[in-house]
């Protein structure tokens, strides 16, 4: 048997996109984003980097991006407060990372894999997450530093009309009214080992200490090499309700379903009966692909080692 070919994918959100109203104009800056992030990632890997790398440095550039909503870009809680989650897991030992409501600490994603990597507990929050990350030697900021006069204006919208919103200025080009607002990658390194990462700035307008599927393992990230990894992207706590990310993963593993079957039977099945939105990145061990949504759109690309980056919206 030959070594798997590595491949990464990544995703910036799904949901209801207005494509009569986006344009090129409009969808162009997501898709350099996604491929300038995906063409890092493919470096990494082809140079025999670890899927835990790859995924690590996509999550810190869609971090940084202000596009996405996590890390700086992040919306705004009711309180005009920022909350970030993420949460890491490996898939070759199980071993899994997480942290919730941050509000200091630059790169969550790096938070989670820093608790991953220290091996006491799985999930910290808080104040408590934050005096571990900063003894951890991780970069510390103002909290103003995640805020942007486009999610300003997004928070003012919503509290205006009386709602929580999932992403995204009202008046965005891509009509993000309905867009779910998370970050995420997973991928299969030359090893046939597997990593999911993914991280949010939660919803515009939530209650402050709202948290939702993306730092529940099993909810909005898992992985395993005996069948996937995978990243969530939407409503949250319909994910949660679902285990939606585990049960990707557990049809494969007792029903025997292949990838993309198992990845639609979530989507489907599991998801849209209980009004779940949005939708999922997903790889196995063979390196197939699944990036099924049930909304008008998501935010997604691809690379495989030696290849160039693909990007998709719609």
């Amino acid at each position: 048997m030959t070594d798997p070919r590595p491949v990464l994918v990544i995703h910036g959100g799904a949901g209801t996109i207005a494509r009569s109203a986006a344009g090129r104009d409009g969808e162009a800056p997501y898709h350099a984003a996604l491929s300038e992030i995906l063409a890092v990632g493919e470096i990494c890997l082809r140079e025999g980097g670890s899927a835990l790398e790859a995924v690590a440095i996509a999550v810190d550039l869609l971090e940084e991006c202000p596009l996405f909503n996590a890390g700086h870009g992040a919306v705004f809680t009711s309180a005009g407060t920022h909350e970030l989650d993420a949460a890491i897991m490996d898939g070759a030992t199980l071993r899994a990372g997480a942290v919730a409501g941050l509000g200091r600490v630059r790169r969550p994603g790096r938070a989670a894999r820093a608790v991953m990597d220290e091996g006491t507990h799985v999930l910290l929050a808080g104040e408590g997450a934050e005096d571990f990350c900063r003894r951890r030697g991780l970069e510390m900021v103002a909290p103003d530093f995640f805020s942007t006069e486009a999610r300003r204006r997004q928070l003012a919208a919503a509290q205006e009309g009386g709602r929580i919103s999932l992403d995204h200025d009202e008046n965005a080009p891509l009509d993000e009214r309905q867009k779910f607002g998370t970050v995420g990658a997973v991928a299969l390194d030359r090893h046939g080992h597997l990593a999911a990462l993914t991280s949010t700035g939660g919803m515009t307008n939530k209650r402050p200490g709202r948290i939702g599927d993306t730092p529940l393992i099993g909810a909005g990230t898992y992985a395993d090499d005996r069948t996937a990894a995978v990243s969530c992207t939407g409503t949250g706590e319909v994910f949660i309700r679902a285990a939606a990310a585990h049960d990707v993963c557990a049809r494969m593993a007792y029903a025997g379903l292949g990838l993309e079957e198992a990845a639609q039977a979530v989507v489907r099945d599991a998801l849209t009966p209980l009004g779940g939105q949005g939708g999922l990145i997903a790889v196995d061990a063979r390196g197939n692909v699944a990036m099924p949504f049930n909304t008008a759109g998501m935010y997604r690309g691809l690379v495989r080692a030696g290849d160039a980056p693909t990007t998709a919206i719609f």
